[in-house]
């Protein structure tokens, strides 16, 4: 089967900068599962999964507006402390350049400490990756129908999620 509208796909991924550092891997994780189709990933890696199959590998480079959008300046907001979360110990201290995640109307959003205080932070609200080019080494796991239920609710359902549970 093929990845396309109303498919679940199951990949792993390497992401890397421009100059061919890991950022980040699930490998030695689950895979990353996804509804093609349900803007639930990024508009190029979702271009490049089209029309994939189990067993295919394959590189693609995103420009940033295909990827995490350009950086945009002034994008800077002063939010307390306590809204912070992803200390790496108890006893961490925030520090220019840590990455957070805040919650908002939104949902959840990763943040990059500009200024740290001790009762007020500042925060870069731009994606940690906006603005840089990025290259994906991907490997697709499974490609499944969707079911009706994860169509209407437009993200993939697993076991154990509450949504599954609920329905």
């Amino acid at each position: 089967m093929k990845i396309a509208e109303k498919t679940v796909a199951h990949f792993h991924y390497t992401l890397k900068n421009e100059a061919g550092e890991e950022l980040e891997s699930s490998n030695g994780h689950e895979p990353l599962a996804y509804l093609h189709g349900a803007n639930n990933t990024l508009v190029g890696l979702e271009k490049a999964l089209t029309d994939k199959a189990a067993g295919d590998k394959f590189s693609v480079t995103l420009q940033p507006e295909e990827a995490y959008g350009e950086y945009q300046e002034g994008l800077e907001q002063r939010v307390p402390v306590k809204h912070l979360q992803g200390l790496p110990s108890k006893n961490a201290k925030w520090k220019k350049g840590m990455t957070a995640v805040v919650h908002t109307e939104q949902g959840q959003r990763q943040v990059t400490v500009v200024k740290a205080g001790k009762f007020m932070i500042t925060v870069d609200i731009n994606p940690p990756l906006a603005g840089k080019v990025l290259t994906f080494d991907i490997e697709v796991v499974d490609v499944r129908e969707a079911t009706e239920d994860e169509v209407k609710h437009g993200h993939v359902h697993s076991a154990d999620s509450k949504c599954a549970q609920e329905h």
